[in-house]
């Protein structure tokens, strides 16, 4: 019994480490209503700007308006739900064979106090395409 609760621990853990390293890069975010939060996305030739902000809290719900190469999203977000994310991708997949990068956005948490919005910004780009760069807030 002991050698199976070993294997079934080792094996827990090579997973959890195997599912971390799907993402590249991970960024933690806070935020205030309104305020925009902006990533340079470099890739090839390429730049583009990916960029997110929340408007609006209520019933438990975060309303997140996001863009990236100019088109336009929304949407709904709750904590502790599978609701809690969302995805854009950053290139065109262009074989089923190929996973093409994309920018995963996680809902964390909302400081009522601070009436702030917390995130974490995932970058997946298993062929090392990418470079993300964050565009820091000016003074």
């Amino acid at each position: 019994m002991k050698v199976f609760i070993r294997i079934l621990i080792t094996f827990l853990l090579l997973f959890r480490t195997l599912e971390s390293a799907e993402f590249a890069e991970m960024y933690e975010i806070s935020v205030k209503k309104d305020e925009s939060t902006k990533f340079l996305v470099k890739y090839n030739n390429y730049i583009r700007e990916f960029k997110f902000r929340w408007t609006l809290y209520v019933n438990d719900g975060l309303v997140i308006f996001h863009s990236y190469d100019n088109k336009l999203g929304q949407s709904l977000l709750y904590l502790n739900t599978t609701n809690q994310n969302f995805k854009v991708f950053l290139k065109q997949q262009n074989s089923a064979s190929y996973e093409a990068p994309y920018l995963l956005v996680k809902f964390k948490e909302f400081d009522f106090e601070k009436n702030r919005a917390k995130f974490e910004v995932f970058l997946s780009d298993k062929k090392s395409q990418i470079k993300l760069e964050k565009i820091k807030k000016k003074s």
